[in-house]
């Protein structure tokens, strides 16, 4: 089975649940040009298999290491390491840089205690924001969801998807998973499922037309065959969604597009021309939409690398897409405001 690269709390809680002892290592902190981010986690099982990464290979034997001692002993590590120049260039990396990382052991002695592992798959599984939150000093430990006190004081860093420290409190976030909505099974949606799904991505083609989305199309995706606009109704268009219209018939895109705008979704790319633009434009405007609502549709859709193919059009709309996500002050709806 191929490792599940986001999933790594479910992980180690599936190899626990298996009767493996498992520890899971944490980035904390970083400085330089560390190869993985804050809240990056690495599984640790008995055996020393892994999944997951907090390095570029730098640093996971080290890792490994001390995750199989504190699986003896049951105490939680704060692991310092200093990657150098040579070290990182020998794993493919630019240059060095600085990362500390905790290792805990699953349900066993000071780590992680099993109740606060369950209740963060838990709330993964169901689409809950949550943070888990660790004081190395003593190694205390919270968790929080939406509905508990002081969840609003990390919402900055919900909406920047960042973990961190927060005085003596590392706190990693645990978002939902980013969701693509992809309405029209054509040709270009069959590479961007593959894409999306590499990123990371919860993936749903939508259309009607059970001839384009059909299951020898698009193996083991998700299909919806409901009207598109009854489709994306039915579904929590939320912040971390992002939707791409592909059909190029305004009886399919044009509904899911009234819809999508009517949300609070982080991207809007549709498939067609300046033209074809043009006179989407114009449709929406008669039915009310204004000039600024309009402009979060990205169209024609995907970053300009000069793209042709079905695959290399995909892979403009993720770039697009990502860039979108990372870096909102691009967005066009932003832009627009602040002009």
């Amino acid at each position: 089975m191929a490792e599940r690269h986001d999933q790594i709390p479910e992980t180690a809680l599936d190899w626990h649940r298996a009767g493996r002892a498992v520890a899971l290592a944490t980035v904390i902190e970083t400085w330089g040009s560390a190869p993985r981010p804050r809240g990056s986690q690495l599984a640790i099982g008995a055996e020393a298999e892994m999944a997951g990464s907090v390095s570029g290979g730098c640093v996971e034997g080290a890792v490994v290491a001390e995750a199989l001692d504190a699986l003896e002993d049951g105490r939680p590590r704060l692991l310092d390491f200093g990657v150098t120049d040579d070290e990182a260039f020998a794993v493919g990396l630019a240059c060095g840089g600085r990362i500390r990382v905790i290792v805990e052991p699953v349900a066993r002695g000071d780590g992680l205690p099993l109740p606060l592992l369950e209740a963060l798959v838990e709330a993964r599984a169901a689409r809950r924001p949550a943070a888990l939150s660790v004081r190395p000093s003593d190694w205390a430990r919270r968790f929080l969801t939406a509905d508990d006190a002081g969840f609003a004081a990390l919402a900055a860093r919900f909406r920047a998807d960042t973990s961190g420290f927060d005085g003596a409190w590392f706190t990693g976030i645990h978002n939902p998973p980013l969701r693509l909505l992809i309405v029209g099974a054509v040709h270009i949606a069959q590479p961007l499922v593959e894409m999306a799904r590499l990123l990371g991505y919860d993936t749903h083609v939508v259309d009607p037309r059970e001839a384009f989305a059909s299951a020898a199309r698009f193996p083991g995706q998700p299909l919806v065959h409901d009207w598109p606009d009854a489709a994306l109704i039915a579904r929590v268009l939320e912040a971390r969604t992002a939707v791409v219209t592909l059909t190029h018939d305004p009886k399919l895109d044009d509904p899911a597009i009234v819809a999508a705008l009517g949300s609070d979704i982080f991207y809007l790319g549709c498939l067609g021309s300046t033209r074809t633009h043009a006179k989407r434009r114009d449709r929406l405007s008669a039915a009310g939409f204004s000039g600024e609502d309009i402009a979060r549709i990205h169209a024609p859709v995907g970053a300009d690398i000069g793209a042709s193919s079905p695959a290399e059009i995909a892979l403009s709309i993720m770039a697009e897409i990502t860039e979108r996500l990372r870096r909102p002050e691009t967005r066009p709806a932003q832009a627009a405001s602040a002009a």
